[in-house]
């Protein structure tokens, strides 16, 4: 290797060596703000606490999908080193990234970097805000979608003035307590698809409780809602997470409001109340009258944020939800008796053709789409993350790029930016969705519009288990009345 070979070599490691010296100064003070503001903050829809500085570095790619501008960790460094220097910053969430981006289109109009964000979060001031008092939670069910909602609840505690997870009630199946009580927690820490669970847990055989990175949690064991009094383990006005979908009318989640409890929400679909899609209606629930409500299913959440902004702005005649999704613990392991046609077959060596009920759920979530829409599922031999392909017949004629710019837009402002994220990534595949904390993540080089302009495709993967488990807590948050403001 010649001179100048290796000093361009050692030229890019130590510029390497710098990025990584500003990343962790960026996770310094993120940590700071987090324990002792109660703030958040996310870069381009990315968590940046608890991560590897490499991570930090990784997670700036994603500005090219933003803005043409060189977006770079200076400028976030920047950014954070201020918003860390407020003195009244109330509890919030903040994407870095969506004030980096603003920065580099708005900048030429303040007189500097401090002007801009103290205007931008003017309205996260402490000043006439309202303390948020936390709200206890119970997970009724502890399997797929109960681990994951446990571990987006605990990861986020930080201060503790949101969710807090206090009980998980589940079914007896061992004699022994203690063995019981560790296997469920082995579940809990070691995810074949989600990875580990990053923290500590500690049982305590006595009374079957366990401290999980600091949050003391009762394990109750029953067998029908009807047998708990929450109040013996000092349970209060909690919001009871069924993710049973054993009862799924108004009539028998009742059952869940015993001493102790205020609240329900389904992890399921439901009959005879709300069906909710965070982001899409939330807003329209009745809090003050209504206690008891669904968060659709994983599908739906996928699905209604993409077509309710597809018929705000091209309308929507009709349409067909195909969805390719993972097997699911329904399912049978190996050819065995199953009461629904198909899913008696293997799961992990068959593609399986069945019905899925949310196209027709659509309606319950918006209305004015009943019986416009039609769908259908079928199961494949992968463990998670679904892909749906969404094929509606427009009112107004429209081109390709056209369809693309819009859901670019959409998945950057308003009222669907947790929701939809935007790919242009040509070898984005299932296991790319993996983690996603959206509902949907839209596939654009496979966009189709017809030559008429009339009937658009979209292809849209989604992580049915995590990323609609992070739409159950922020659901949870919006009926818990423990939400933070939002600056995405």
């Amino acid at each position: 290797m010649d001179i100048a070979t290796l000093t361009h070599s050692e030229k890019a490691l130590e510029s390497w060596r710098e990025l990584e010296k500003k990343s962790l100064e960026i996770l310094k003070i993120v940590g700071h703000l987090r324990f002792d503001k109660g703030v958040d903050l996310v870069l381009f829809r990315k968590n940046l606490y608890d991560v590897r500085p490499s991570q930090v570095i990784e997670f700036h790619n994603a500005s090219k999908f933003y803005t043409t501008e060189n977006f770079d960790l200076d400028l976030t460094l920047s950014i954070i080193q201020i918003i860390g220097k407020i003195p009244d910053l109330s509890p919030a969430k903040i994407d870095v990234g969506t004030l980096g981006i603003s920065w580099l289109d708005e900048g030429s109009t303040y007189q500097n970097l401090t002007e801009f964000i103290t205007d931008k979060l003017g309205g996260y001031m402490l000043s006439g805000s309202e303390e948020i008092t936390p709200r206890d939670v119970v997970l009724y069910g502890f399997g797929r979608i109960g681990r994951l909602v446990a571990r987006i609840i605990l990861e986020t505690t930080g201060r503790g003035n949101q969710l807090r997870l206090k009980g998980i009630v589940l079914r007896q199946k061992m004699k022994d307590v203690k063995e019981e009580l560790e296997k469920r927690m082995a579940l809990l820490k070691e995810d074949s698809v989600h990875g580990s669970f990053p923290g500590q847990i500690d049982i305590n055989e006595e009374d079957s409780s366990v401290i999980i990175n600091g949050n003391r949690v009762q394990l109750i064991f029953a067998g029908h809602p009807s047998e708990i009094d929450y109040l013996k383990y000092g349970i209060k006005n909690a919001l009871v997470i069924d993710n049973t979908g054993v009862w799924r009318d108004n009539e028998a989640l009742s059952a869940h409001l015993r001493p102790g409890v205020s609240d329900v929400l389904l992890t399921a679909p439901g009959k005879s109340i709300p069906n909710v899609v965070y982001g899409a209606n939330h807003q329209d629930l009745n809090l003050e009258k209504e206690n008891i409500f669904s968060a659709a299913s994983c599908t739906t959440n996928a699905i209604v944020p993409i077509i309710k902004s597809m018929d705000e702005v091209f309308g929507v005649n009709k349409g067909h939800v195909e969805t390719i999704h993972a097997y699911t613990s329904d399912q049978n392991l190996l050819d065995n008796f199953h009461k629904k046609p198909r899913r008696g077959r293997a799961a992990a060596v068959n593609m399986v053709l069945t019905t899925t009920g949310a196209a027709k759920a659509v309606s319950k979530v918006l209305p004015h789409l009943a019986g416009k829409l039609t769908g259908n599922a079928v199961r494949v031999p992968t463990p998670d993350v679904s892909l749906a392909i969404i094929q509606l017949d427009v009112k107004r004629a429209t081109v390709r790029t056209e369809v693309n710019a819009f859901l670019k837009q959409v998945s950057r402002k308003g009222e669907f930016v947790e929701q939809i994220m935007f790919s242009e990534d040509t070898e984005f595949v299932s296991n790319s969705a993996i983690g996603s904390s959206s509902t949907c993540v839209v596939d654009s080089p496979s966009t189709i519009v017809s030559e008429d302009g009339k009937t658009v495709t979209i292809y849209a993967w989604y992580d049915n288990e995590y990323g609609y488990s992070c739409q159950v807590v922020r659901l949870a948050k919006h009926l818990a009345h423990v939400r933070r403001p939002v600056f995405y």
